[in-house]
């Protein structure tokens, strides 16, 4: 099978005090056979101020409805779908001078009796405050920074279907929110766009349905800001590929309150 790899940002939390780490890449995207295995390398850098010990730690996720991830060393609602077990992350604990590029090595090995559909995990490196920080201060800082693995095991394939639209919120806090449901034992990335419209059908503005995963067997919500100046919304329109290779379309009348959709 072809292996084919996405690299991109997934998250990272933001820098406290005088410490800060970089991890390049932040996303991994792999497609293996059961049985096989897969190496490469992660940037680590020292980012700002003085020699720093960074400690890594192998993780679960999931994304909340408010497009967060959420991470922990273990999650029982992660568990038919994690891949931490079979990542494995060398140095876990390094030492690392200001400036510093730091290659971190990893493999994935998928077991043999791996079922056919996607996976997840993650790899999550704290910078440990340096010595005399936290007596000084009282204060203990700390940064992390997390690269996400999505692994895809065999034929599996993500698809989903458009749940729901409607508007949240009133006056400059207004947003579409468009809930995905994925069936499947795959994640997807939906593309696609959401279109605010006016009583005749015209567009009032148009908002970009994020790649965002959404991770099998789940429902995901996507929260579509509408700009502070757009007029107020009869209707919304979807137009979306959920994993299919086709586009679904859905248009939505909205009461006059702007808060309803199906």
């Amino acid at each position: 099978m072809k292996k084919r790899l996405i690299l991109g940002i997934l998250v990272s939390l933001p820098m406290m005090g005088q410490v800060g780490l970089g991890l390049s890449p932040m996303r991994l995207e792999v497609g293996l056979r059961p049985g096989q295995a897969y190496s490469g390398a992660l940037e680590l850098t020292n980012e700002l101020g003085g020699r720093m010990r960074a400690r890594g730690e192998l993780l679960d996720f999931r994304l909340d409805e408010t497009m967060t991830p959420q991470f922990g060393r273990t999650m029982e609602s992660e568990s038919e779908w994690s891949c931490r077990s079979w990542l494995t992350v060398n140095p876990m604990e390094t030492e690392i001078e200001t400036g510093q590029r730091l290659l971190v090595r990893f493999t994935i090995r998928v077991p043999a009796d791996a079922a056919p559909q996607s996976y997840h995990c993650a790899v999550g490196f704290t910078a440990m405050p340096r010595a005399g920080e936290v007596a000084s201060t009282g204060v203990r800082n700390t940064v992390r920074v997390v690269g996400a693995f999505y692994v895809r095991v065999g034929e599996s394939r993500g698809q989903g279907m458009v749940r729901s639209l409607q508007m949240e919120g009133e006056g400059g806090a207004r947003r579409a929110v468009l809930l995905v449901k994925n069936d499947s034992n795959c994640y997807f990335r939906p593309e696609g766009q959401v279109e605010v419209l006016d009583g005749n059908g015209g567009v009032l503005e148009t908002l970009t349905v994020p790649a965002f995963p959404v991770l099998p067997k789940r429902e995901q919500r996507f929260l579509l800001p509408l700009a502070p100046g757009t007029a107020q919304p009869a209707a919304l329109r979807v137009r979306v590929d959920l994993g299919l290779g086709e586009i679904q379309e859905a248009t939505v009348r909205l009461a006059k309150s702007g808060v309803d959709g199906i």
